[in-house]
């Protein structure tokens, strides 16, 4: 008989379905059989995981590990190692790093230093108004999906106009790659921010009040016109107020491929952080008042929402703590506290741990074309996993972070559910809560496994090119 490279033994195996007692045995790199632990085959090494639960790995959409450009605040091997620790397996990671990754040659410098991870990755390409003749070298070079900058975030980047967006939407729909949105209307927070300012506005607040529900319901809307008019596949990042619940409800009614994520800092903190932690919690979009929180939990619950995302985004404490809120840098680092806080509300009954598996590993992987391979535990997929003690409880503290920007506005809080260990393909990168530092390097780009076929064309005689190429009447 042959040998399994590890059996994980007598765990609670979770999926977005089901949860069971039972074995799993892995073998070059994926799950090679689940069952009883008297039906495992014979293995190089065994970890009894009796009281603890076995879940898919973590799939986040959404991680800024500033390398190249801002290595300061992060790179990719500390984000990496923070991602492993906080039960993450896969990354998928933003483009407004310097410089920002709208050309293969940038592209290819993220790609170098992205040999340091620690876990799998996809790298998104920039969907911006200059850089439209270079979409189709960034998806040969193997960007996993694109981003488009909506409104104003860190590094600047400008918005694309909508004429922009509607020919990158049309030259990305022919290859199936999915389009993930900051939707926010830049002109109408620009106006809002310069007139705070002249009125002195400085405090905490005033960032809530520059970026009103309106900017994202708009922009939410117009995204999902352009995705309708050209089948272009699209996602929502980090949704924050109720408002745009309603356009992204009828856009999924009208048959519009879009997806949506929001994150734990939406879920968990109201308009009073803004006095707790003062000019911490700047993030765009902003944390809002408690009764948007309460329609994002209806969304989760619902599947309006179809993920939970972190939106990584690690500072310094002295880029993020200021007198004048517009000068501390927006974000905050997320990756390695998502999962201990969102077990947190599963102990408390908010949500079941199959629909945090569902939300967190199976509509990603779904989403990015990753599924079966990654986000689901069955023979075949990657072998992506992180055992979990429900029962454990834990203080979040910034100084235990593996980023390098630990700032978070969960300091202290106590949790319950914490990831004891996580396999990235068969190989521990965190076990008994130490991470594995000779994992760095083992992470992959997620490119050679992805399958995003084109959906059906649509209104292809309205294209930009197929307009340029008809010529004038005769």
């Amino acid at each position: 008989m042959f040998t399994a490279d590890l059996v994980i033994k007598d765990g609670v195996i979770v999926t977005d379905r089901t949860e069971f007692k039972g074995s799993i045995a892995i073998k070059d790199e994926r799950i090679l059989a689940i069952g009883e632990a008297e039906a495992m085959p014979p293995a190089k090494e065994v970890l009894d995981a009796a009281g603890l639960h076995v879940l898919p790995g973590a799939i986040d959409a959404h991680v800024h590990f500033r390398e190249p450009g801002y290595t300061h605040k992060e790179t990719w091997k500390t984000g990496t190692a923070s991602a492993a620790m906080g039960g993450v397996t896969t990354v998928f990671e933003m483009p407004n790093t310097k410089p920002p990754t709208g050309t293969l040659e940038a592209l290819n410098l993220k790609l170098e230093a992205a040999k340091k991870a620690h876990v799998d990755y996809g790298i998104y390409g920039l969907l911006g108004e200059e850089n439209l003749d270079h979409l189709e070298e960034l998806m040969d070079g193997g960007v996993a999906a694109f981003k488009c900058f909506m409104g104003n975030t860190f590094g600047n980047l400008p918005a694309p106009s909508t004429g922009a967006m509607l020919e990158g939407f049309e030259r990305i729909a022919a290859r199936g790659l999915r389009i993930a949105l900051h939707a926010e209307n830049a002109s109408i927070m620009k106006r809002r921010q310069l007139q705070l300012q002249a009125f002195g506005r400085k405090d905490p607040l005033a960032h809530l009040a520059a970026r009103p529900p309106v900017v994202a319901a708009e922009a939410v809307s117009r995204a999902a016109i352009l995705a309708e008019w050209t089948g272009a596949r699209i996602h929502i990042l980090h949704v924050s107020s109720g408002t745009e619940l309603g356009p992204l409800r009828d856009a999924k009614a009208r048959g519009v491929d879009i997806t949506a994520e929001t994150c734990p800092h939406y879920l968990l903190l109201d308009e009073n952080a803004y006095t707790d932690v003062a000019s911490l919690i700047r993030v765009n979009p902003p944390v809002r008042e408690k009764a948007h929180q309460t329609m994002l939990w209806a969304a989760v619950l619902d599947g309006t929402i179809d993920m939970i995302a972190t939106d990584h985004a690690p500072h310094l404490a002295a880029e993020k703590f200021k007198d004048d809120i517009w000068c501390a840098d927006c974000g905050f680092t997320g990756v390695e506290t998502q999962m201990p806080l969102m077990l947190t509300q599963v102990a408390a009954g908010r949500m079941s741990l199959q629909h945090y598996v569902k939300m967190t590993a199976t509509a990603p992987a779904q989403a990015f074309g990753l599924y079966p391979r990654k986000g689901i535990l069955q023979p075949g997929a990657d072998a992506d996993i992180v055992v979990v003690d429900l029962k454990r409880e834990h203080v979040i503290q910034a100084e235990q972070l593996q980023s390098i920007g630990r700032c978070t506005p969960f300091e202290d809080m106590v949790v319950r559910g914490l990831p004891i260990h996580t396999l990235v393909r068969g190989r521990f990168v965190m076990k008994d809560r130490e991470l594995v530092e000779a994992s760095s390097g083992h992470g992959r780009p997620v490119g050679r496994i992805q399958q995003m076929p084109p959906p059906a064309p649509k209104n292809l005689e309205h294209t930009t090119s197929a307009i340029l190429h008809a010529g004038p009447p005769a």
